[in-house]
């Protein structure tokens, strides 16, 4: 259970530290061609989902490897879960039917979510 825990939440981490970062620093013209939500959202809250994003990948991988409150794992999970739920409505209310990835990311936050009560 460790080890698959230890695979998604890595992966997760991974695209979420990419993701959150690229929120978190780059304009809105360098986010447009990849996130296209970006254009009718105001800047600082794309910051600050680029901030939550970043952190969140942090919960879900610094806990388990120091073993300091290792609840913020599964705190960060359904997080993303919640983040995945909220990112599919604004798609849909777009009109944006590519949801593939959200859909995904979501499985992948859920099955980390159930497997870290394995472990705390």
């Amino acid at each position: 259970m460790n080890v698959a825990y230890g695979v998604i939440a890595a992966l997760l981490a991974l695209f979420y530290l990419y993701g959150g970062g690229l929120k978190a620093v780059r304009s809105r013209e360098r986010l447009l061609p990849m996130m296209a939500w970006v254009d009718d959202t105001p800047m600082p809250v794309v910051r600050s989902l680029g901030a939550v994003e970043v952190l969140g990948a942090l919960g879900l991988v610094l806990p388990p490897l120091t073993g300091i409150a290792p609840w913020l794992g599964s705190a960060a999970a359904v997080g993303f879960v919640a983040l995945q739920l909220a990112a599919i409505r604004v798609h849909l209310r777009r009109g944006d039917r590519a949801v593939a990835l959200n859909v995904t990311l979501l499985l992948a936050a859920a099955a980390t979510a159930g497997l870290s009560t394995a472990w705390w």
